[in-house]
């Protein structure tokens, strides 16, 4: 590095967002002061010399490191840093050679913080003087696709890096060829996997789908039955004790003596554990699976995707289990027209119960909606903190909550009672 005069250094979080040539003006050491009293080592300019370098490596074994790494190491050697003079750009060649410097401060300008962002939801200086922007926060790195749907600054990063040129092909844009091979797979196999489903049940999804798009007749049934369920004035339910449909014997002359139940108490609490265990083990899958540095809309789209698959298969399966659970429950003595007559027009619930293939994909369709929303909110409000863009999503969270929760009930009970009837219908 001797043969260099000055270097540069800058982290691998950091984005240079104008000319950073005056840097190359600085004296032996530039850096920019954090936290009041710390320096930071992500932006730094350097005077290389073999005499530096040994005299740091004799003291580096036994000189105190805050951070047990190089930046807490320069702390301690660069005694006084936080009263060194700010560097000025401005001065003459003359003076600078008059007044030698062992050590200057560069302003924010050179070492704009990203966390300091975050805090006040704006920068302390004039956004279109900085020089350098740095990525400080930990968790949300700018190469991380979901860092922008939380913080605003990472989108000049995005922007940025869509217009490096390809210096090795498929590097364009900032891609590597293995991860777009990764991403291109993750895309198709769940639609290949679905090219395998019933199709039957694939064109009742389609004409729901549509139904809910034009004619909204499907998502007001729905919000009807939320309404049922949960307006002003009735107790939310407890699924210890979940309502289940009764059935009265026709031999039995005494009226109330006959009421058994059909739906088990557990069914519905059941169904919500399911529920929630497969919709955080699919997300849980799709974030190990998506490589983290593709662009954001194709991290979001790819984790939408491969959450629903999942949760679909694994949760369709569990709905499978419950219809032949109920098949296996039913007997010939007993009929379940009169039990999914009460069910159905049961005051929690909608008055005009739809058929089953529209009930099941009208539930999935409005909590796949309810999950797109979540991300979309900050967007929607035009809300740029990062805490208030958090705090729209975990109000969604809870939508969403709500939502699945409601969703599992009605259609473990209502896939029970099916198979109850399917079964009944069979052995007449």
């Amino acid at each position: 590095m001797t043969d260099y005069r000055k270097v540069v250094y800058l982290d691998a979080d950091t984005i240079v967002t104008r000319s950073i040539e005056d840097l190359f003006e600085c004296q032996s050491f530039c850096a920019n002061l954090k936290h009041s009293e710390r320096l930071n080592s992500g932006v730094m300019v350097v005077e290389p010399s073999r005499d530096l370098f040994e005299d740091m490596m004799s003291k580096v074994g036994n000189t105190y490191s805050y951070t047990g790494g190089d930046q807490g190491f320069l702390n301690s050697y660069y005694v006084g840093f936080a009263d060194a003079e700010l560097f000025n750009p401005e001065l003459s060649p003359e003076i600078r050679k008059a007044r030698p410097k062992k050590m200057e401060r560069l302003t924010t300008l050179y070492n704009a913080d990203v966390g300091l962002f975050a805090l006040a939801n704006k920068w302390m200086v004039d956004a279109s003087e900085l020089r350098v922007i740095h990525y400080t926060l930990g968790p949300l790195k700018p190469w991380d696709w979901y860092a922008e749907w939380l913080l605003e600054p990472v989108k000049m990063w995005q922007d940025i890096r869509v217009t490096l040129e390809e210096i090795i092909p498929g590097t364009g844009q900032g891609r590597d060829p293995r991860t777009s091979l990764i991403t291109w797979t993750l895309f198709l196999i769940p639609l290949l996997a679905l090219s395998y489903m019933k199709r039957a049940l694939l064109l009742q999804i389609q004409k729901d789908l549509f139904g809910l798009a034009s004619s909204g007749s499907v998502f007001f049934t729905y919000a009807r039955q939320l309404w049922y369920k949960y307006k002003p004035g009735a107790t939310l339910p407890t699924y210890s004790t979940l309502i289940t449909a009764i059935h009265r014997d026709p031999k039995d002359a005494n009226g109330d003596a006959g009421l058994s139940c059909v739906v088990p108490n557990y069914l519905g609490i059941s169904a919500i554990a399911v529920c929630f265990f497969t919709l955080f083990g699919s997300l849980g899958l799709a974030a190990f699976l998506i490589p983290r540095q593709v662009m954001p809309w194709t991290g979001f789209l790819l984790t939408y995707e491969w959450t629903f698959f999942t949760f679909l298969v694994v949760f369709a399966k569990y709905l499978d289990y419950v219809y032949s659970w109920g098949r296996g429950t039913a007997t010939k003595s007993l009929s379940v027209a009169e039990e999914i007559s009460l069910y159905s027009t049961d005051k929690l619930h909608s008055k005009n119960s739809v058929s089953w293939d529209t009930e099941t994909s009208t539930y999935g369709i409005v909590t796949a909606l309810v999950a797109l929303l979540i991300p979309a909110l900050p967007r929607i409000f035009g809300t740029t903190a990062i805490f208030a863009r958090a705090g729209l999503m975990v109000s969604g969270v809870f939508l969403l909550a709500v939502v699945a929760t409601y969703s599992a009930e009605k259609l473990a009970v209502h896939w029970f009672l099916k198979g109850q009837n399917d079964c009944s219908y069979l052995e007449r």
